[in-house]
């Protein structure tokens, strides 16, 4: 048997263990998110660093491409740089931000052209918010958090060309920025703030991943997992 031909089979191989690695993810996503409803900051502290690399490990065994892989670890460093002190919260952003370049970057791979109007319909509300958050946010981090706040937006537009699962968790993943930057403005939060960030965040890294993994190839030939397929490649 050649390399090339032994290659499905190990790829076979180590999809054996995604399902279990996806569990765990998920399995940490729910002590994570019921230690956060119980107040309970020392479990948050153990299982947020835990999320971005079961699920990049899940990416990866499905076959996933290295962008994605990289996305979600590239989240794993803003989780974690969040974790600490008002010091390192630049830094977190922009472990985010290079992630969501990742997304673009891969995302533009499918020719297809995300709706103008959806376009349009982002960055109308992006403006808005912007606008009515401008004056309540810190000095220093106005300018950073509006570039950010772009980047993400052109994420969760460009995610749409992939079907619904990414652009669902593109919308949530701006739902989550906009829920921690009502709170760096002291704007009026929901019971448990921290739960329902980590809960849209999650869900939206999971949905985004699930995207990739089950878009279908560009050119319609009716086949899934175009990207899983280019993983190789990549």
């Amino acid at each position: 048997m050649s390399a090339t031909d032994s290659r499905p089979a190990r790829a076979g191989g180590a999809e054996r263990f995604a399902r279990p690695v996806l569990l765990a993810f998920l399995l940490v996503a729910a002590v994570d998110l019921a230690g956060l409803l119980a107040g309970a900051g020392a479990v948050h502290l153990v299982a947020k660093p835990l999320l971005m690399p079961l699920l990049a490990g899940y990416a990866a065994l499905r076959g996933g491409p290295r962008l994605l892989v990289a996305a979600l670890l590239f989240g794993w460093g803003g989780d974690v740089f969040l974790l600490a002190d008002d010091l390192a919260f630049l830094l977190g952003m922009g472990s985010f931000a290079v992630g969501h370049v990742c997304y673009l970057t891969l995302f533009g791979r499918d020719r297809a052209r995300a709706p103008l109007a959806t376009g349009a319909g982002y960055a109308l509300v992006l403006a808005v918010f912007l606008v009515l958050i401008w004056p309540d946010l810190p000095a220093d981090l106005r300018i950073p958090l509006t570039g950010y706040s772009l980047l993400l937006t052109a994420v969760a537009w460009r995610a749409g060309v992939l079907g619904r699962y990414a652009a669902a968790g593109g919308a949530l993943f701006l739902i989550s920025d906009a829920l921690i930057a009502t709170g760096i403005a002291k704007w009026p939060q929901a019971p448990a703030p921290d739960f329902w960030v980590m809960l849209t965040y999650i869900a939206a890294q999971a949905l985004l991943t699930l995207g990739v993994l089950t878009a279908p190839p560009a050119g319609g030939t009716g086949r899934t997992g175009a990207y899983r397929e280019r993983g190789t490649s990549v």
